[in-house]
């Protein structure tokens, strides 16, 4: 199977989701980083010692529980959203029907934004945070579950 055959198979309105989507998850990725800064300006907590040198009695700590939280939600992001970019993209090749790629791809970046907001936002207890992981988890393990048969 050549790439114009594969390419083929991308449906317009599904790549277009899918592109709207992961725009949608960097900008939720990149938010992290300020996220995190305003816990550590909040809580005077930094981790450099450069970052506190004009800052009367701070030293470096690296064990606030709240910026821990953030960082945790982040590097949970990290782990998640990026091999969703790339199976997303490969499942895409499978010629999926649009209407369960477009749900796949809104599920795995509604389940995301919600995990943050559950975890590092407005704590909500269990299952709140994983449920949220939870969907998007089993939503990019089936694209890829998919593409991998597709390809076999």
């Amino acid at each position: 199977m050549g790439i114009q055959q594969l390419l083929q198979n991308v449906d317009e309105e599904v790549f277009r989701t899918y592109v709207f989507w992961a725009a949608v998850l960097v900008v939720k990725m990149l938010a992290m980083s300020p996220l995190t800064g305003r816990q550590r300006f909040s809580k005077k907590v930094f981790a450099n010692p450069e970052d506190v040198t004009t800052m009367k009695n701070v030293a470096p700590r690296f064990n606030d529980p709240d910026v821990e939280r953030v960082r945790r939600a982040h590097r949970n992001d990290l782990e998640n959203i990026l091999p969703f970019f790339i199976i997303g993209l490969l499942y895409m090749l499978t010629g999926p029907a649009p209407f369960i790629a477009i749900n796949l791809f809104r599920a795995v970046a509604i389940a995301r934004i919600l995990h943050t907001l559950v975890y590092a936002v407005v704590v909500i207890p269990q299952p709140a945070r994983g449920l949220s992981w939870g969907v998007a988890y089993l939503a990019t393990f089936y694209m890829a579950f998919k593409t991998i048969l597709y390809f076999l």
